[in-house]
C-alpha cells in the first residue's frame, strides 16, 4: 500500500455540506493506510495547482484526534 493524502480543502467542503458518509470513507481509507504501515499526509491544494503538505499522521490515535476535530464542526 502507498501513503494516503488527505486534501483539507475537500474536508472543509464536505464539512460545509455535512456529508458525513464521504468524510467517513476518507477516514476509513486513512485508517486502513495506517494499519498497513504507511503514513497519511494532510495537504492543501492551492489554486496554482501546487500542493502544500503541512502534517503527517502516523498513528491511529493521531488520526482519531484529527477525525474528532473534523466532526466537531458538523
Amino acid at each position: 500500500m502507498k501513503p494516503y493524502n488527505i486534501n483539507v480543502v475537500e474536508i472543509e467542503t464536505l464539512q460545509t455540506i455535512s456529508d458525513r458518509l464521504a468524510l467517513n470513507k476518507i477516514f476509513e481509507k486513512a485508517k486502513s493506510t495506517i494499519v498497513n504501515g504507511e503514513v497519511v499526509t494532510l495537504s492543501r491544494k492551492l489554486n496554482t495547482a501546487s500542493v502544500q503538505r503541512f502534517d503527517t499522521i502516523t498513528t491511529l490515535d493521531d488520526l482519531e484526534q484529527y477525525r474528532k476535530s473534523v466532526f466537531k464542526y458538523l
